[in-house]
Order: C-alpha cells, then sequence, then structure tokens
C-alpha cells in the first residue's frame, strides 16, 4: 500500500507494439482535434447566433463543453504516453483523473436525460414550453445534473483509494478507471463490486428509464399528429439526441452493467473509447449534420468571418 502511494500506477495503455505506437498517436491526436475544434464551435454558435438562444441548444452548449473537459482528462495523457517509456501516474494524479472523468461522464448522463425531457416538453406541450423551459429552470437541471455528477463521482473515487494495494501496480488500462483498479487490491472486492454495480444503475439505468419515459409520451404524441411534415420535423428534432444516447449509455452499460463473468480489461477498455473519444467527436457531427438550425448558424457566422475579412482588406488598400 506504501509502495503503491509513493510510486504510483503504471498505465498499460491501449495495445503493448511499439510498432503502432505513433500511428496511434498520430490518429488519436487528429481525434482529440476534432473533438476540441468540433464541440467548440458547437458552443461559440449557440453563444453567438440569437436564433440558438433557446433551451435545446443551451443544454447543446453545456453537452459541447463537458465533452470537451472529458475527452481532456484522458486523451492528452494516453497521447503522451504513446511516445514515452515512462507511463506511470502519481497515486494523486490517479485519484484526481478518475474523480474528474466520473465526475463528467456521470453529468453527461443526467445530462441527457434532461435534453429528453426538454424534448418532451417542446413537443408535447409546444405553447407552454417556453414558460416550463424557462431560463431558471434550465439552468437549476444542469446545475442538478452536475451536483449529481459530483456526488457520484465523490463517492466512489472516496472508496477505491481507501483500498489497500499490493503487488502490482500495473493497470491495464488508457486511464484510472475503477474496475481496473479493483483488481490491483489484495482484499476481497465483492462488497466494493456490489456497490459499483449500484452506482452504475442510478447513474445509467435510471436517466437512461427517464429518456425511455421521455420518447414513449413523444412517440405516442407524434402518432397523433394529423400532419406528416409535424411528424417528420418532430422525430428530426429528436433523431439526433437518439443517437448520442444509443452511442453513450450502450458503451456504458457494456463495462459497468455487464455480469462480471463477460468482462474483460482488454473490451473494457477498449469500449471505454467509445464516451471518452469517439462520442464526443461524433457529437458535434451529429447535431451540425442533422440540424438546419445549426447548419443555419454556422454558414451565417462563416458568411459574416468572410465579409468582416472582405471589408479588412477594403479599408487597408483604402490606406
Amino acid at each position: 500500500m506504501n509502495a503503491t502511494r509513493e510510486n504510483g500506477f503504471v498505465l498499460l495503455g491501449l495495445m503493448n507494439h511499439p510498432v503502432l505506437q505513433v500511428f496511434l498517436f498520430i490518429f488519436f491526436l487528429l481525434i482529440y482535434i476534432i473533438i476540441v475544434l468540433g464541440n467548440m464551435l458547437i458552443f461559440i454558435m449557440v453563444i453567438a447566433d440569437p436564433s440558438l438562444h433557446t433551451p435545446m441548444y443551451f443544454f447543446l452548449k453545456v453537452l459541447s463543453f463537458l465533452d470537451i473537459c472529458c475527452s481532456s482528462v484522458t486523451l492528452p495523457l494516453m497521447l503522451v504516453n504513446f511516445l514515452t517509456e515512462n507511463k506511470r501516474i502519481s497515486y494523486t494524479g490517479c485519484a484526481t483523473q478518475m474523480f474528474f472523468l466520473l465526475f463528467l461522464a456521470s453529468s453527461e448522463c443526467f445530462l441527457l436525460a434532461v435534453m429528453a425531457y426538454d424534448r418532451y416538453v417542446a413537443i408535447c406541450k409546444p405553447l407552454r414550453y417556453m414558460i416550463i423551459m424557462n431560463q431558471k429552470v434550465c439552468l437549476s437541471l444542469t446545475v442538478l445534473s452536475w451536483f449529481m455528477g459530483n456526488l457520484v463521482s465523490l463517492l466512489q473515487t472516496a472508496w477505491v483509494f481507501t483500498l489497500p494495494f499490493c503487488g502490482s501496480n500495473k493497470i491495464n488500462y488508457f486511464f484510472c478507471d475503477i474496475p481496473p483498479l479493483l483488481k490491483l487490491s489484495c482484499i476481497d472486492t465483492s462488497l466494493y463490486e456490489m456497490q459499483l454495480f449500484t452506482a452504475a444503475i442510478l447513474v445509467i439505468f435510471t436517466p437512461f428509464s427517464l429518456i425511455i419515459v421521455s420518447y414513449s409520451l413523444i412517440i405516442s404524441n407524434v402518432l397523433k399528429m394529423t400532419s406528416s411534415e409535424g411528424r417528420q420535423k418532430a422525430f428530426s428534432t429528436c433523431s439526433s439526441h437518439v443517437l448520442v444516447v444509443t452511442l453513450y449509455y450502450g458503451s456504458g452499460s457494456l463495462i459497468y452493467l455487464r455480469p462480471k463473468s463477460l468482462n474483460t480489461q482488454d473490451s473494457d477498455k477498449y469500449l471505454a473509447l467509445v464516451y471518452t473519444a469517439i462520442t464526443p467527436m461524433l457529437n458535434p457531427v451529429i447535431y451540425a449534420l442533422r440540424n438546419k438550425e445549426v447548419n443555419g448558424a454556422i454558414k451565417r457566422t462563416f458568411i459574416k468571418v468572410i465579409a468582416l475579412h472582405s471589408s479588412l482588406n477594403y479599408l487597408s488598400i483604402d490606406i
């Protein structure tokens, strides 16, 4: 235990093939750049364009912020480890990384449920939408999702790092997560695994159940619409969110809710890439390509930038 506290842990990463390290570095560097630039674009668009100042896009802005932060907790260290033989992370650094990743990932789970509720109100109660989902309610729901994420993360990180770690300090993962750390403990972790499963039920299954209820009510309401155009618009509005939910909750469920007998660290760490890298990268693409309002905002911004650039060039020529 004392040796682990002093020496920390070693992150073995995705795979131990020296020849592939440079290729993997370039590949995941490009993914990280896309994540940051894509989500930053969405974030700036929502702030800058008045047509996007609605509850739906407020939550999308928060989602983009969480995606940038979540990927930044894991990917930069993974990139460094691709190019160095010293893959060590300190005991404190490991605990810090786990806390922030659990906090951000859990907050995103609750936020996705809030976004489903927002779509329910928009489609099923359109006349009262702006009254129900006013600025105060939107902010309160966001703070609540962050509070729940922080609470879950604090409790999970605290009990994992009270465990005694003996023997090997090598984590067969690319970041500090609960399942691989439990395997390094020298005591029976059955009780801790049960607590982890309970926490996963709270963070994954409970919000997902709320999402299912919201979309069941949405589908029921949409099928009653007489206008095919109205039905198409309603389903189009929800399709982006459904894709994101499927990717995010699907990967999380396979890691944390799968029976222990089916779990392997190799499969888990590849699944973890879905919610730490793939989903944050795809979110801006999904929302930008499938949303006419976001597309329109991006086009208007580019036109303004080009017009401003042309005006500055014209002024410089005159001077």
